[in-house]
């Protein structure tokens, strides 16, 4: 996708606000807010893989290999997205939260992450002028 257009954009707002919606519904429909706690972690997964993906190896290196910081980056990346999901099925399994609002919330958290990651994918520029 070399050019996203404002349909992309609008179809990813839509999602995302469809995503922030189930999770809010699933904190207000059972008055307690812990799963908004699965909106903060699939907000800051994709941070640390941002910040690690620039410390890869130069642009001169005749092979493609990966580096050590950008795979501690793509680590931390996915325990985080792991915790989004696995701490609505911990909270319902020790009865804090309902299992609909477990449900919701993954469902939500997963929406969030998914148009988060196809933001990136979207619009990411090529690094190279020549190619």
């Amino acid at each position: 996708m070399a050019s996203a257009g404002l349909k992309t954009v609008i179809l990813l707002s839509f999602v995302l606000a469809v995503g922030f919606l189930l999770i809010i519904l699933s904190c207000a429909l059972w008055t307690n807010w812990l799963p908004l706690l699965v909106a903060l972690t699939f907000v800051l997964a994709p941070l640390p893989n941002a910040l690690f993906a620039h410390c890869g190896g130069d642009e001169f290196s005749s092979y493609e290999a990966n580096s050590g910081p950008v795979d501690l980056g793509r680590f931390i990346t996915s325990v985080i997205v792991v915790t989004g999901f696995a701490l609505p099925i911990v909270l319902t399994h020790s009865e804090v939260i309902r299992p609909g609002a477990c449900a919701m919330s993954i469902i939500g958290g997963g929406l969030v992450y998914g148009t988060i990651l196809a933001y990136s994918a979207a619009f990411k520029e090529d690094a190279s002028e020549f190619d």
